[in-house]
């Protein structure tokens, strides 16, 4: 009873000061778990677009810190124009700290040209244009080499100017909703020496944990859009007012039908098969490359809005339209991938 009664005894004999610690530390963990709860709150009131946006733009800056040579490609599109303005967001108010890279077939539509040009003249943007030298002596072409077409300009073009220019990392616009081998792909792509993928080497990356090291010789390609859709995609460009290439939104275009695809008659190099007559047509493109290799879908939305309202009731992917898909067999974009495609 004496031991009990001189604990409760040295209790209630505390001093003043010690008595006034305890309210403040109560207070103390007060504060905490509020700035806590209010962290939660602040994230919880994001919209889908804005997290996106904040995953983005954080893989972007991952990227900067942690490599030497970092660039993006520049393929002109939709997917492009979204990553790129991602990127003058996540470095504002400095310049980009990388160039754009775009490698060029010379069959890219002449609206694509323009907006290329554009962008590349504006303030702290530095646009490099390469063309595989080799694909350009022998002046291959989608209509006469078929699957070399693509190999030649996009695939060894791409290995090329890597190698030029000693890049380690390569942003791109890839989403994993495109296509199945895309969906194989980790946020950072590891490559190898010979920029190849191999898509059972590659790191986890659970709870968005990223291990960016590399060993000699090895390159990144890095996707920080992989978790957008097509939707997310036109969503953004609607509320951010992006500018993209006008091919994206409806109009009267001079077309052909081959092969159960709308190809636009871009300019006089386009060979017409015999009995092929050209028929104008309300069309837009969902997804946007060489000219002759790119179907249009026949529509009427010649605004975004319009776009946006038409992407909410369509039930198929972009990528039918794109015949380098399938231009080698069941597997072409997998073993494309896997040769150093992007």
């Amino acid at each position: 009873m004496a031991t009990g009664s001189s604990r409760w005894s040295t209790r209630s004999s505390r001093s003043p000061r010690a008595k006034a610690i305890r309210p403040d530390a109560r207070q103390e963990r007060r504060a905490s778990a509020a700035g806590r709860q209010s962290d939660e709150t602040g994230m919880a009131h994001l919209t889908h677009l804005q997290r996106l946006e904040a995953e983005s733009i954080h893989i972007l800056r991952e990227t900067v810190a942690e490599t030497e040579r970092p660039v993006m490609l520049y393929s002109i599109g939709k997917d492009s124009a979204v990553m790129l303005h991602l990127a003058r967001k996540a470095f504002h108010p400095g310049p980009l700290p990388f160039p754009l890279l775009h490698v060029d077939t010379t069959w890219k539509f002449r609206d694509m040209y323009a907006l290329r040009d554009k962008v590349g003249a504006e303030d702290g943007t530095e646009l490099l244009v390469y063309r595989n030298p080799e694909a350009e002596a022998k002046g291959i072409n989608p209509f006469d080499h078929g699957p070399l077409h693509t190999d030649m300009w996009k695939t060894e073009g791409l290995k090329q100017a890597l190698d030029k220019y000693k890049f380690d990392a390569a942003f791109g616009g890839a989403r994993r909703d495109e296509e199945k081998s895309r969906a194989k792909e980790r946020i950072f792509s590891f490559r190898s020496a010979s920029h190849r993928w191999d898509p059972k080497q590659q790191r986890p990356e659970l709870w968005s944990l990223y291990n960016v090291r590399r060993s000699n010789g090895e390159t990144m390609r890095v996707f920080p859009l992989s978790n957008w859709t097509e939707l997310d995609i036109w969503q953004y460009i609607m509320s951010e007012g992006i500018e993209i290439v006008p091919l994206y939104t409806a109009a009267k275009r001079p077309t052909v039908e081959r092969d159960g695809l709308i190809l636009m008659v871009d300019d006089d190099r386009f060979k017409l098969a015999d009995g092929e007559q050209v028929v104008e047509r309300s069309v837009r493109f969902r997804t946007l490359g060489c000219y002759p290799l790119s179907g249009a879908v026949e529509s009427e939305a010649d605004t975004i809005e319009k776009v946006v309202q038409e992407m909410l009731l369509t039930a198929t992917s972009e990528r039918q339209g794109r015949i380098i898909d399938r231009d080698a067999g069941a597997g072409s974009m997998e073993k494309k991938k896997q040769e150093g495609y992007f």
